[in-house]
This record gives C-alpha cells, sequence and structure tokens, in this order.
C-alpha cells in the first residue's frame, strides 16, 4: 500500500511539473563504460569526469557553473538575502584560549575577515601581540593558518598552511622572538598534527602524489618522520613505516612529560591500534609497544599519571570509559578501570589544573565532571544553560582553565573556569544583532521506522502557527561516529527570520548514544539512517511544522550520501534537495584520495555481501526517469576529502532522468575544497545561494 501511495504521489507531482517547460541543460556526452560486479553489469557512462584535470572535465564544469549561475541570478531574494547575511556576520568573534609552551594562543575575528586572526600572550595577563593575519596570505582568503604550536623551548612556533580548501598542508616555522619565518618547510602533509619534541617535532606525511593526481589520486603509505629545526625535509628521520599495510594511517603525538611517544595506527574512520616507546633514549631507540593490535576498540593515551597511563577506550564500553595502563605490562587484559561507563558518552577528557575533567554528552546536551588524578568524582561544573560546552582547555599546573559553550540559539561565548572557587565568569561573549527571546529551541523524540526514539532539534521563531504551511529545512549527518550537536550558526538567522523551520534530526550513524548508536547506522544497518531520516520528515509534516510541499533536506558529506539516498528512494519527501560534497558513487568511493578509509562505515563493492547493500541504496546507481525535488548539488573544484566526481556524475545523471521542470543545478565553487577553512566570503556567498534558492522553490 505504502509503495502505491508513493507512486501515485510522484506521478501526481510529474504531471505538476510537466505543465512547465523542461530546463536545456547543458549538454554531456555519455562513454560506453561498465564493470562487472558479481554478475551484475554495472554502467558508468559519465565516467570520464572523475578525470578532474581533463580539458573535458573543465570544459563541462565551466559550462555548468554558467548554467547555474543563470539559474540563481533570477531568484528574487538572492541579493537581499546577501545583504542580510553580511550584516548578521558582521560582529566581533573570539576563541577560547589554549596553552601552547609559556604562551595562550587564541583567534579574533572582527566581524567579516575572510580569516580569523591569531594572537598570543605570555601567561593569564600578558600583553596581547599579534601573531600571524592569514588574510594577507592571499587576496581571496583562500590560503589559511591553523594548528600553532610552541617548541618546548619556546623559540620557534609551528603552524599548518592549507590552500583553497584542499587537506594537504604544508608546516611552516617562525622564530617567537621575532614572528620571522626561517627557511624550514615541510610540504605534502596530510591529517597529521606537530607534536614537538627537543630540536624539532614529529609529523606524518604521505610524500608527493604523482603529477596530475593530487586532488584525486589513492593516499597510501603514510609515514611518520622527525624534523629538526635548521635541516631540510629530505634530511627528516623515518620514525616510522609500515610497508605491509599500504592503506593504513599513523598518528604521533608526545606525551606531556615528554617520557613517551604514542603512535595511532588506523585502517579506517573507527578502530585503531595503539603502541608507544619510551623516549629516554632519544629518537634513535624507539621500540614500539601494543596496549591493542585488534582494530575492533578506539582508544587514545590521555596522560601518563605517577608511572601509569590513562586511556579513553571503547573497550567493553560502547560508552566509552577510562582505564588505567602499565607501561610494563600494556596488554588489553592487563588494564585496569579509572571511571567507569557511564549511560551517557564519553566524548573527551581534560588534564586541566591537575584534575581528570570529562566532557559527556547526554541526550545530545554537554555535561562537565571533575575527577580527581585517581579517578575519584568530585563535583560537575555548572554550565550557563543547555547546550553544548567544550572541555577545559588549560595546563596541568594551572588552577584555571577555559571552555565555550552554545546552544542552537545561544551565539558561542568562551568562559574562564576556576578550579579554586569551583565559579565560571565571562572571558568573551559576542553582540550579535539577533534576540534569541523572539525563538525557541526544543528537543523532541520521535520513532524510526523500526521503533527506534531518535532526539531531533526544531528551532523557530516563538508563535509561529503550526498550521504545516511553515517553510521547514531538515539537517542530519548519520555516520563516522559523528554526533551533530546544537551549535549556534548565524547562517540561519537568515531562513528563521524568513518564519522558517530549522530541524536537525540526531539519527544513527552518530556517537550521540555511544557505538551502539554507532553500529545501528553502518555497514548493513545503513538503511536505518535513512529511515531515521524519513521519520523525521514525517514527524515534522504530522505535527504540522510543515508539508512535503515546503520542505528542505540538506547534508553534507556523508549527509550529502543521506540526502542523495533519500531523494532516490522518497522523491516525494521534500521539494528541495541540497546534497553538498557528497559521497554520491558508492561502488567507486573507495579509489579516490582518502577514501579506501571509509570501507569500515561502508563496506566495499569488491565483496559481494557488501556490494549487494552498497548498491541497493548508491544514489548514482538509483536513478530513475521521475520527478525529482528542486535541486542544487554542492561541491568543489579542489575538495580532496570526497572528490567532486561524485558530484559531476550525479549531477550528469539527474539531468539526464528528471522529468518536468523543476531544477537539476550543480554549484561548484573555484577555489575550495570540503569545508574547512572557507574564507568568510565565500561562505555569505553559499549561504545567500541556498536560502535563495530554498526559499524560492518552497513558494516563499
Amino acid at each position: 500500500m505504502m509503495r502505491i501511495i508513493i507512486l501515485t504521489l510522484t506521478v501526481m507531482l510529474m504531471a505538476c511539473s510537466e505543465n512547465k517547460p523542461k530546463p536545456s541543460y547543458p549538454e554531456t556526452k555519455k562513454d560506453e563504460v561498465a564493470d562487472v560486479y558479481f554478475g551484475d553489469s554495472i554502467e558508468d557512462p559519465y565516467r570520464w569526469l572523475e578525470n578532474d584535470t581533463s580539458v573535458a572535465t573543465q570544459d563541462w564544469v565551466n559550462r555548468q557553473i554558467a548554467f547555474t549561475d543563470t539559474y540563481l541570478n533570477k531568484l528574487p531574494k538572492r541579493e537581499a538575502i546577501k545583504e542580510r547575511l553580511t550584516k548578521l556576520w558582521d560582529y566581533p568573534k573570539q576563541s577560547s584560549p589554549y596553552k601552547s609552551g609559556d604562551y595562550f594562543i587564541y583567534a579574533k575575528n572582527d566581524g567579516v575577515q575572510n580569516q580569523p586572526v591569531y594572537f598570543f600572550k605570555k601567561g593569564r595577563d600578558g600583553e596581547e601581540r599579534l601573531l600571524m593575519d592569514p588574510n594577507s596570505l592571499s587576496e581571496d582568503g583562500t590560503t589559511t593558518a591553523n594548528g600553532f604550536s610552541i617548541s618546548d623551548d619556546n623559540k620557534y612556533i609551528s603552524y599548518r598552511l592549507q590552500h583553497s580548501g584542499s587537506d594537504w598542508t604544508e608546516i611552516a616555522i617562525l622564530e617567537l622572538a621575532t614572528l620571522e619565518p626561517i627557511e624550514d618547510r615541510i610540504k605534502w602533509v596530510k591529517f597529521s598534527g606537530v607534536s614537538w619534541y627537543k630540536e624539532g617535532f614529529f609529523y606524518s606525511s604521505y610524500g608527493k602524489p604523482q603529477k596530475g593526481s593530487s586532488f584525486s589520486g589513492s593516499n597510501e603509505y603514510q609515514k611518520v618522520y622527525y624534523h629538526k629545526i635548521g635541516t631540510t625535509q629530505d634530511q627528516d628521520y623515518l620514525i616510522y613505516e609500515d610497508k605491509a599495510h599500504p592503506k593504513r594511517g599513523h598518528y604521533t603525538y608526545v606525551t606531556e612529560d615528554n617520557q613517551y611517544l604514542i603512535l595511532i595506527s588506523t585502517e579506517g574512520t573507527s578502530g585503531s591500534i595503539t603502541s608507544f616507546s619510551s623516549l629516554a633514549n632519544g629518537i634513535d631507540d624507539l621500540r614500539f609497544k601494543f596496549i591493542d593490535e585488534s582494530f575492533e576498540t578506539d582508544e587514545s593515551i590521555i596522560d601518563c599519571i605517577e608511572g601509569r597511563f590513562l586511556v579513553k577506550s571503547n573497550y567493553h564500553a560502547e560508552n566509552y570509559k577510562l582505564y588505567w595502563v602499565d607501561p610494563n605490562s600494556p596488554s588489553i587484559q592487563n588494564w585496569t578501570t579509572c571511571i567507569e561507563e557511564k549511560a551517557h558518552v564519553l566524548e573527551s577528557v581534560s588534564r586541566a589544573g591537575g584534575f581528570i575533567t570529562c566532557q559527556y554528552l547526554k541526550d545530545v546536551e554537554s555535561s562537565l565532571e571533575v575527577y580527581d588524578d585517581k579517578g575519584k568524582y568530585m563535583y560537575d561544573i555548572e554550565l550557563p544553560g543547555s547546550g553544548i560546552a567544550s572541555n577545559l582547555r588549560g595546563d596541568i599546573d594551572m588552577n584555571y582553565a577555559y571552555f565555550s559553550f552554545t546552544s542552537y540559539i545561544t551565539p558561542p561565548s568562551s568562559y574562564e573556569y576556576d578550579f579554586k572557587t569551583k565559579t565560571s565568569k565571562v572571558y568573551f561573549t559576542p553582540e550579535v544583532e539577533f534576540d534569541p527571546d523572539q525563538f525557541e529551541s526544543k528537543k523532541v523524540f520521535y520513532k524510526s521506522k523500526d521503533g527506534t526514539k531518535i532526539p531531533m532539534y526544531i528551532t523557530h521563531k516563538k508563535g509561529i502557527e503550526l498550521d504545516g504551511t511553515n517553510p521547514c529545512f531538515l539537517y542530519a549527518y548519520g555516520g563516522f561516529q559523528i554526533s551533530i550537536k546544537p551549535y549556534f550558526h548565524v547562517r540561519n538567522l537568515a531562513f528563521l527570520e524568513e518564519g522558517g523551520v530549522y530541524a536537525v534530526a540526531n539519527i544513527r550513524g552518530g556517537l550521540e548514544y555511544g557505538e551502539a548508536w554507532h553500529k545501528g547506522g553502518m555497514l548493513l544497518n545503513k538503511q536505518n539512517v535513512f529511515d531515521d531520516f524519513i521519520a523525521a520528515a514525517e514527524y515534522l509534516v504530522s505535527e504540522n511544522y510543515t508539508k512535503h510541499e515546503k520542505l528542505a533536506i540538506h547534508g553534507r558529506s556523508n549527509g550529502g550520501l543521506l540526502v542523495g539516498a533519500i531523494m532516490t528512494q522518497r522523491p516525494d519527501l521534500a521539494a528541495v534537495a541540497l546534497p553538498t560534497v557528497g559521497v554520491l558513487d558508492m561502488l567507486r568511493y573507495h579509489k579516490f584520495t582518502i577514501g579506501w578509509a571509509w570501507a569500515v562505515e561502508y563496506g566495499d563493492s569488491e565483496d559481494s555481501v557488501h556490494y549487494k547493500n552498497l548498491r541497493a541504496y548508491s544514489p548514482l546507481h538509483n536513478i530513475e526517469k521521475v520527478a525529482y525535488p528542486a535541486t542544487m548539488i554542492l561541491t568543489a573544484d579542489h575538495d580532496d576529502r570526497v572528490v567532486p566526481a561524485h558530484s559531476f556524475k550525479f549531477a550528469a545523471s539527474m539531468q539526464e532522468h528528471q522529468q518536468g521542470s523543476n531544477p537539476i543545478l550543480i554549484r561548484i565553487d573555484k577555489k575550495a575544497g570540503h569545508g574547512a577553512g572557507k574564507p568568510t566570503s565565500k561562505q555569505i556567498e553559499e549561504w545567500a545561494d541556498i536560502w535563495a534558492f530554498v526559499l524560492h522553490y518552497l513558494g516563499e
């Protein structure tokens, strides 16, 4: 019966849309390309678009950009929304400070600067000094600087440079006394921090990619190096490599007491093995010992306290707990409990003030609990309200620390916490042109298809009528242990001020309720994620917040996959769809950049069981000749996380198959990547386009 209803609605939508002329899309050639998977022949006529550097692909990109710009330029509210967003965005912002060496480092933005400006000072009351203004590094703000870290002797400060949103970074060094750069420069670094030790630092690198494959080639054979200040990169000391396992990633850091080098190796986005080596004899005599070799758990060594490692792990604890691990007998069977697992998720652990502070997530709200250095509970830190707090940032020997707090209608503020008085005071609070008393944000619970209770936040102006006519924007993610938490985003105010309802569903696949919640939305359970999202939309309709013709759906990255799958499974669910930087080809995702690491989440199409599952929901492979929602696919030319080929092929196929007049647009951002470090100007332009498109095709 449900299938008949869906088909009937789809036919009705097709009939209505066919009264309008169909868009004349840019021509896209088709090749005769096919792969055979376990007896199934799967056509891939747009594979040529995977070659992002070819002349043909660049020509297609330019024609699609021109076509999309023509559409967007006609949207009546676009310029007014852009002006409003620019005004809303234009307020001073400041991050919470963090301690590195003897100094505190923090970022400021006076309003609409493209990139935050970094400052530092010695101690809490030291003189504020400008550290670096990344806006001076490029004319258009597409070069970013981040990850500032000061050497143990307080002589140097390292930072990471990123260009055009790419995941590739360069490590550069300044002399702290003069803030002048030194010649040392480390290139082709990805997914790596910097950990200082004596005369240099540890880092991880994949090495220089082959020509033409910088943004699409598979990232393999990551190695760990030690760089000594004053030498060149080709002289760096190889610390660790694994020739037998090219698709393992490796990350290192030095413990606070400089006694141990920690090495974490991964085969994907969840599951790891952790080892360590004493640094007593320096880097020439490293002998790594494992505390876990299973890849079945996730753990991190927080600190070394009185000769024992403090370890956060989900070993026998789906909500995570804290263990003691003896370096002399580190095998997992010898671990002992420091702080027991709780009914809610342990997100992070801090050692500020000499205490152990645990940040928990309970029904998608934060709590901070303080323990002594033996693991004995002391008290909860009182937070400003219900929302999301960051964990304390400080140092072991300081009696104060910093944290931030926010919610969907609370702009992020920073607080200084005093361990002696057990009180917090405002360190910085922004002044936004926005009155939170005019809005409300509440958490509801709804049931998914299998009866699972799912939380969802709904934010809107106070006093709206629940008559089913409100424009509604539904967002979710659903994967990779990523919890979607109630953060304030100034961009959403432009939609809320128009009378919009902004909803965020905390569907399975994240870590909102621990590893069980994650596993409930991964691999062969992935359909649960889509069912959870569909149920969220149906709840919003049934409770008269909106109706299907007034609903827009949005997701980024893995959430882009979510929206793509929903579009092909339920084309009648929403009037507008926005799959953004999405994983849309589930049969070939693992062949590009870091995509192989996602197989632990999705499964691999080269396995017969997982192939069948992936084929069943892969957005690219489930497009049919039906009426789809007004769709704007968003991607970027420098996205080397989820390569733009996913969006290119999906757009080409959608334009080919779409029935009726609803447009299928692809918005391709130039000199931008997966999202991190995107300049303010580009963010404003992007969200002006999104809100104008959404409001227009929701009939507002």
